[in-house]
C-alpha cells in the first residue's frame, strides 16, 4: 500500500485539506462522533489519525476546562497544521498500530475517517481498545460505500478515464469500509464485543465545481499523482461531466453518508 492509498498527504496538501476539505466533508461529523463517544467535561480523550484536528478540537471544547485531549497522527504535515490551530491540544506523532500510551489511560477513544488507511486494521482497533479504560467508549467513523456517495463515484470514474488506475484508487480508498456488516466483523476480529454500527446521512459541500476539483487534487494524495496541466484537464472535463452536482447558485452538494461504529469497554 503506497502513500496515495494510505491517505498520506504532503505538508502543503495538509493546508488545503484544513481550508477546504474540513468544511466540505469533515466538520459536520465531529459532533456526531463526539456524541457517539459520550465525550464530557474532565475526560481524557484520544483522537487516533487526527489529521488537522477537527474532531480533537470538538473533543477539547467538550472536556474543558479540566479535561485533556491527545491527537495522534502519522503525518507530520497534518500535525503541523493542527498545532498551529489548536496549540493547547497534545499533538503526538505516531501510528495507530502501536499507540504510545499505557493501558486503560483514556475515558474515550475516537477516530474519524482514518481506519480505512491503517496498514493493520484489527491491530489498530485492538490498540485503541487497550488504551481505553473500562467503562469508556470507542467511536470510529468511516465513509459509506462509494456507490452511495454519488459525487465521488462520478469523480472516481472521471479520474479512471483520464489518468488510469492509480489516480482512481487514491480517491476510491476512503470508501473501502463501506459495508456495515464487514465493519462490524472487523471489530469482532479485533476482540471488541458488541460493536454497534449506525449509518448517518451527510452532505458534501463545495463552493463551486472548480473548488471541488482543486480540493480533491491539492488537498489529497492526488497532489503527488496529478500535475498542474493534468489538474487543468480534469477541471475542464469536470465542467462537462460533473455539472449535475452543481446547483443554481454554482455550489456543489451531494450525499456523503458514513457509518459510526461504537463499543463500550466492560
Amino acid at each position: 500500500m503506497d502513500d496515495a492509498i494510505r491517505g498520506q498527504v504532503t505538508r502543503s496538501a495538509a493546508d488545503v485539506y484544513e481550508e477546504f476539505f474540513v468544511p466540505a466533508l469533515f466538520r459536520e461529523w465531529a459532533a456526531p462522533v463526539a456524541d457517539a463517544a459520550a465525550i464530557s467535561p474532565s475526560q481524557r480523550v484520544l483522537d487516533v489519525a487526527c489529521g488537522t484536528g477537527v474532531l480533537a478540537r470538538e473533543a477539547a471544547r467538550r472536556v474543558a476546562p479540566t479535561g485533556q485531549v491527545v491527537g495522534l497522527d502519522r503525518n507530520e504535515g497534518m500535525l503541523a497544521v493542527a498545532r498551529r490551530i489548536a496549540p493547547d491540544v497534545d499533538w503526538r506523532l505516531g501510528q495507530a498500530e502501536t499507540l504510545p500510551f499505557a493501558d486503560d489511560g483514556f475515558d474515550a477513544v475516537v477516530s474519524q475517517f482514518g481506519l480505512m488507511f491503517f496498514e493493520d486494521r484489527p491491530r489498530a482497533l485492538r490498540e485503541m481498545w487497550r488504551v481505553l479504560r473500562p467503562g469508556g467508549r470507542l467511536a470510529v467513523a468511516v465513509w459509506d460505500a462509494l456507490e452511495r456517495t454519488p459525487g465521488y463515484a462520478a469523480m472516481t470514474g472521471l479520474l479512471q478515464r483520464l489518468f488510469g488506475d492509480r489516480a482512481a484508487e487514491a480517491l476510491r480508498a476512503p470508501f473501502i469500509l463501506g459495508d456495515p456488516e464487514a465493519l462490524a466483523s472487523l471489530f469482532a476480529e479485533a476482540g471488541i464485543p458488541d460493536a454497534r454500527v449506525r449509518t448517518r446521512d451527510g452532505i458534501a459541500r463545495f463552493p463551486s465545481l472548480d473548488a471541488w476539483v482543486h480540493t480533491d487534487v491539492k488537498g489529497w494524495t492526488l497532489a503527488d499523482l496529478i500535475d498542474d496541466a493534468q489538474c487543468e484537464r480534469l477541471r475542464r472535463a469536470a465542467q462537462k461531466e460533473l455539472k449535475t452536482f452543481v446547483g443554481d447558485d454554482g455550489s456543489v452538494r451531494f450525499s456523503a453518508p458514513a457509518h459510526i461504529a461504537v463499543a463500550s469497554k466492560p
